[in-house]
């Protein structure tokens, strides 16, 4: 399919204006190549990785495509300032920041002659966002797997708002999964959209197999918001989510909270596999979906689904 230039496929030299999440354990460098070599733009997420295997993450990556690559760095983490100089020792030039200040890096990362991009939950960070020199940012709604803004915007009622905002393009995430929410998201005024759960359900992800099919057979109401006063996330409710719902509920400190979280939870749900005791992140969307194909065909069938969506309107 031969899909209209725009600016989000001009600025990071893509096939498509579709944008492959960066994603804690589960998005290295086998799904990042992969989404690069489907016409979409790849990231690799660094979330608390090491900068030694982030290097090698890029490394790997690199090596499989010779299309357009990003790096995800959640400003949160200690390890974000080494992070962003291994990956612009490797060549990278395109990065996602989240989970913090957008003035943070993107000064430094603009004079290396880098593409930035800032994720954003509501049309007033995104101001500021475009304040701080970003390139374009990604309009999150609370829809999404993972870390979450706290005002629950919905994808639908954000998107309008944060397009009239700013203007700098805008990239669509959060509930998108399939070729009809696409359509949606881009007649919302989005330049993109950015899916994470959908290419975390492929073969290329780096999610354990146990998760995947776990995921294949989730519903509608499989997640909730959880951690609200700490830092809101999407999960699965399985039982490691149980148990913080009742620390919550007991009124639990941040530190407390802090320290369930801090046993490596994250890796051991989405990583190694373990479905009770692990963080589970998944958004909204999961309850759509109900395959794994490989990246290459995923995107063939839901450039197909988005086509037949917009027939409906000629």
């Amino acid at each position: 399919m031969n899909f209209p230039s725009s600016t989000i496929t001009d600025l990071f030299k893509i096939k498509y204006p579709i944008i492959q999440a960066g994603m804690i354990w589960v998005s290295g460098a086998k799904l990042a190549s992969a989404s690069a070599n489907a016409g979409c733009l790849g990231i690799l997420g660094a979330g608390s990785m090491k900068p030694d295997l982030l290097r090698e993450q890029i490394k790997s990556a690199i090596r499989d495509t010779d299309r357009p690559l990003a790096v995800n760095i959640p400003l949160l983490y200690e390890l974000a300032p080494e992070q962003i100089q291994v990956a612009l020792d490797e060549g990278i030039k395109i990065f996602f920041t989240s989970a913090g200040s957008p003035k943070k890096f993107t000064t430094k990362l603009k004079d290396q002659g880098c593409t930035v991009v800032h994720v954003t939950s509501s049309p007033e960070l995104a101001l500021k966002c475009q304040d701080a020199g970003v390139d374009a940012v990604v309009a999150e709604g609370f829809e999404a797997g993972g870390h979450n803004g706290r005002d629950e915007l919905t994808t639908m009622v954000l998107i309008p708002q944060v397009v009239d905002a700013v203007s700098i393009p805008v990239i669509a995430a959060g509930g998108i999964g399939d070729g009809r929410t696409m359509a949606a998201a881009l007649a919302l005024g989005a330049s993109a959209v950015q899916m994470g759960t959908r290419f975390m359900m492929t073969g290329e992800s780096s999610a354990h197999k146990n998760y995947k099919d776990l995921l294949v057979s989730t519903k509608s109401n499989s997640t909730q918001l959880s951690l609200k006063e700490l830092v809101p996330v999407r999960l699965i409710k399985n039982h490691f989510f149980q148990l913080i719902n009742k620390a919550e509920e007991a009124g639990a400190s941040k530190e407390e909270l802090i320290k369930i979280l801090s046993k490596g939870r994250a890796k051991m749900g989405m990583f190694e596999g373990d479905l009770s005791e692990g963080e589970l992140e998944a958004g909204q969307i999961c309850g759509l979906i109900n395959d794994l194909p490989s990246v290459a065909d995923m995107v063939k069938g839901l450039l197909a689904e988005y086509q037949q969506t917009l027939s409906l309107f000629k």
